[in-house]
């Protein structure tokens, strides 16, 4: 941890998603900054091992490993009630778009309630602040995914105080996590091809990982007001483009190396937005962060849809789930397969693409 971003030395800090590609980088600079002790909560065993047995060979000591879940407000309650953490990362999230338009019942349970129950926690226990990390796909957003991730956002707004200050900090795709496109092509390339791109003119946000910890912990130094934060993510990059970049950095000549463009998959959309129509920026005390203010629910209005989204979850009841995303989240269209599973309907994978398949071209 950077000690100019205003570092947790000798502080207590609860990382949620410990063992995931930004939980695991946050876990790393953390621990080695000399935090007085740092709790990784994971649900996943595998990514809780890795971390552990990375930091644990590097002669730390100073953490704890915790497999857990967000939603489970008495181990929650435990852990904050016995370590009293000063500041919650908060890096917990599906994040996978195709994966989850299939799957709408668990990115809401983690995504929504995960955060509507790890925020109220943090209130109850007096944690002085809690950063989570968001996504430009939350920005009129055509994934249930990216739908669900501004509610968690609304969610920060609406829980956050003086005392217990909340921030999201909205990023783009984040260079060579797990599931994104750049170690998916390098795979492909490996394997002489071909390279598979959705369309043509799909453009994305990107952002390294250490530009990713640097700021979050960033945002952590900010002694503002909380809320919606951005950094200057600069141009988006085309993913053709991106590709044709790999496939000559591999050492590869132009035309050895086929793209295939398959199709816009369900809940993509061409282009990401980093702010909706409605909101608007402001400065922060750090010039490579701005907050993002604009219109939103009322508290009493959110807390209602919280109790329809409990309520729907505990009884996998989709139709009220949706309804109520689209009610909180009005730019919100979701995907002919979100509506299908709404409607009872079977859903196969790959089901319902935005684009028909393009034929095969070469770079």
């Amino acid at each position: 941890m950077n000690p100019r971003n205003g570092a947790s030395l000798g502080k207590t800090v609860l990382i949620t998603g410990a063992g995931g590609c930004i939980g695991s980088a946050l876990a790393r600079s953390v621990v080695g900054s000399g935090a007085k002790l740092v709790l990784l909560l994971d649900h996943s065993e595998q990514n809780l091992y890795e971390i552990d047995s990375e930091l644990s060979a590097g002669g730390s000591s100073s953490y704890v490993p915790i497999l857990g879940d967000i939603s489970d407000e008495v181990l929650l309650d435990e852990l904050l009630e016995k370590h009293r953490p000063d500041t919650i990362f908060h890096a917990a999230a599906f994040k996978h778009v195709p994966l989850m338009e299939v799957n709408p019942l668990a990115v809401i349970r983690n995504n929504v309630l995960g955060t509507w129950s790890l925020a109220k926690t943090a209130l109850r226990h007096g944690v002085r602040q809690l950063i989570m990390i968001s996504t430009d796909k939350a920005v009129n957003p055509r994934s249930v995914m990216g739908a669900a991730k501004r509610v968690a956002e609304l969610v920060l707004l609406r829980l956050s105080t003086q005392a217990t200050r909340m921030s999201g900090l909205r990023l783009g795709n984040v260079l060579g996590s797990n599931g994104s496109v750049v170690p998916l092509f390098k795979e492909q390339i490996a394997r002489g091809g071909p390279v598979t791109v959705t369309h043509p003119e799909a453009r994305r946000y990107f952002v390294s990982l250490p530009d990713t910890v640097d700021l979050i912990l960033a945002a952590a130094a900010l002694n503002e007001d909380a809320g919606i934060l951005i950094p200057e993510l600069g141009a988006p990059v085309g993913i053709v483009e991106l590709a044709n970049r790999l496939i000559l950095e591999a050492g590869w000549r132009p035309g050895e190396i086929e793209i295939v463009y398959t199709g816009l998959r369900p809940g993509d959309k061409l282009a990401e937005d980093l702010i909706s129509a409605a909101e608007w920026l402001e400065p922060t005390g750090d010039g490579r962060l701005r907050k993002i203010n604009g219109p939103g629910p009322s508290p009493k209005h959110l807390d209602s849809a919280m109790e329809v989204i409990s309520e729907g979850a505990r009884g996998r009841n989709r139709a009220p789930l949706i309804e109520t995303l689209c009610e909180l989240v009005p730019e919100y269209q979701p995907s002919e397969t979100v509506l299908a599973l709404v409607n009872g309907k079977a859903i196969g994978r790959g089901a319902a693409p935005v684009y028909p398949e393009v034929p095969r071209v070469r770079p």
